[in-house]
């Protein structure tokens, strides 16, 4: 029998058959106007033409050929890019509930098992956020008690620093430690010393899996998990975990033992208490269950730390870096500005009172509190412009839509991957005079005082958004203006502003690389 008529005949009846429905599919897809892109590759989409290690620069470039939606294909997944401020905002606040759900991805489900409130969806997200708020209100976020709390850490922080007597040190540690401690006063009513065993090992195990969370090689796992065995980094993140879940959950153990209903004294207490009027009333689908305490205490350790510290050391770099905002002696400010054509910013800097100018004539040698801020428009607006240029979280937390949405056009299906990217609204050029520049005057008008600004959404926006971001402003404010009022900070010997790298490592969140600095006394 002959064979070699069939085959061919054959092969283009598949390939007819290919067209058909490839064509019905781009039909399809331009009746529900599906975000452009660029065209994915069978298998690993668009993972050729990504940066793995900082994808948000990818994804900058590609906005600016497919506009300020559009769609990609990391791997198998279908992802929709949000850019720009405009773009945001309608769909984290203008549309809120349908972006506010979380992706199904593997190492989040690994991670959390759907409990907590950062990475969980639905009923268990809405109890345990609701939860959250009110209790660490309870506890005093935003208010005098917990001030009282960081006044007395910036005290503790500074005499570490002392301890160094102007020798270089590395900071991660510290700080991790000092910010730390912070929710940690509110989640266990203790605190930890800094050299502390347990207290390192935990703030290492928070910082490797932040780190590791943005690694290609979770990214991948995220992706392929069938090729988990290939890639190690996903069983490191699940097995310091497991030692982070240890430590809280015999924590918590220990508090249920001393526990008293009228002298509820931390959040695992007022948790325990709930929990048990949770099973007085038979509740069998209660929210309030372990599994619940141990990863919400774990979001907001986790949460509370590290922004916060990474925000902090970028800033005390940034001051090193631009010592003229440190503090500005005339001949450096001339010499920023001689060759300016701009008469108004000259003026302007000229004028300014800098950070530590600025403290000595508000606070002077009293410790500074949240209430001397709307004293110090100039200090205010140097903590916002570290937030808004440092960009700690430039893709944020993936969202996904709770429903089929249309946004700016384009329809987007229900499930779909949302990366609202935060750093292209903190560097979007249409909101900011000088997006990728480290500059104050952002926050500040031409008279000097401090202005709020639209686009400035370093805590995310819309039901996502952090639930600690009043604890987090006052602590930013505290701890910067407690350190700058101490001390002058500089490169140590041997090194210039220009060697100074402002390159962010790799991370979930992009801290500064690695690097030491010099704490001067001032006085």
């Amino acid at each position: 029998m002959d064979w070699a008529e069939p085959v061919p005949a054959l092969f283009i009846f598949i390939l007819m058959i290919t067209f058909v429905l490839k064509l019905g599919t781009l039909w399809n897809k331009s009746s529900q106007n599906l975000p452009p892109g660029p065209r994915p590759l069978p298998l690993i989409g668009n993972l050729h033409i990504m940066d793995l290690k900082r994808p948000y620069r990818t994804m900058l470039k590609l906005s600016k050929q497919y506009g300020s939606v559009f769609s990609m294909q990391m791997g198998p997944r279908k992802t929709v890019v949000l850019t720009g401020y405009e773009t945001v905002k309608e769909a984290l606040v203008n549309q809120a509930d349908a972006f506010a759900d979380r992706p199904i991805v593997p190492m989040f489900q690994e991670l959390s098992q759907g409990f907590g409130v950062t990475l969980s969806n639905g009923g268990n997200w809405k109890v345990m956020r609701r939860f959250a708020l009110s209790t660490l209100r309870d506890y005093g976020m935003g208010k005098r008690t917990i001030e009282d709390r960081i006044v007395e850490e910036c005290s503790v922080l500074i005499k570490k620093f002392e301890s160094y007597e102007g020798n270089p040190f590395e900071t991660t540690t510290i700080m991790n430690a000092a910010v730390a401690n912070i929710i940690v006063a509110i989640l266990l009513d203790k605190r930890f010393d800094y050299e502390d065993p347990t207290f390192i090992r935990l703030l290492k195990l928070i910082n490797e899996n932040i780190r590791l969370f943005g690694s290609s090689s979770v990214t991948l796992y995220n992706m392929f998990p069938a090729l988990g065995f290939l890639l190690g980094a996903h069983k490191t993140v699940l097995r310091n975990r497991d030692e982070l879940f240890a430590f809280i959950n015999a924590t918590f153990i220990k508090h249920l033992r001393d526990l008293d209903e009228n002298d509820q004294r931390s959040f695992i207490d007022s948790f325990l208490i709930q929990q048990q009027e949770e099973k007085k009333k038979n509740r069998t689908n209660a929210f309030f269950h372990n599994g619940n305490l141990t990863v919400i205490v774990a979001n907001l350790f986790a949460a509370g730390m590290e922004t916060i510290s990474t925000t902090l050391r970028w800033g005390l770099l940034l001051m090193m870096k631009y010592p003229e905002i440190q503090n500005c002696p005339l001949c450096l400010s001339f010499q920023k500005f001689r060759n300016s054509k701009s008469l108004r910013e000259w003026i302007m800097f000229k004028n300014q009172v800098k950070v530590q100018e600025e403290i000595e004539k508000v606070v002077g040698s009293s410790q500074p509190r949240i209430e001397h801020r709307t004293k110090m428009p100039y200090t205010d607006a140097v903590v916002h412009e570290i937030q808004r240029f440092a960009n700690v979280n430039p893709t944020n937390l993936p969202h996904a839509t709770a429903t089929d949405v249309t946004l700016n056009g384009y329809f987007i299906p229900k499930g779909t991957f949302i990366i609202p990217l935060l750093s292209s609204v903190l560097h979007d050029e249409s909101q900011w005079e000088k997006p990728h520049k480290f500059y104050p005057e952002h926050f500040l008008n031409s008279e000097g005082k401090f202005v709020k600004r639209d686009a400035f959404m370093p805590f995310s926006a819309g039901r996502r958004a952090c639930l600690g971001e009043t604890l987090a402003k006052m602590e930013l404010f505290l701890f910067f203006t407690s350190l700058l009022q101490r001390f002058t900070f500089q490169p140590p010997p041997g090194t210039s502003q220009e060697d100074l790298d402002l390159t962010p490592a790799v991370g979930l969140t992009t801290p500064p690389m690695p690097h030491q600095l010099c704490a001067l006394p001032r006085f």
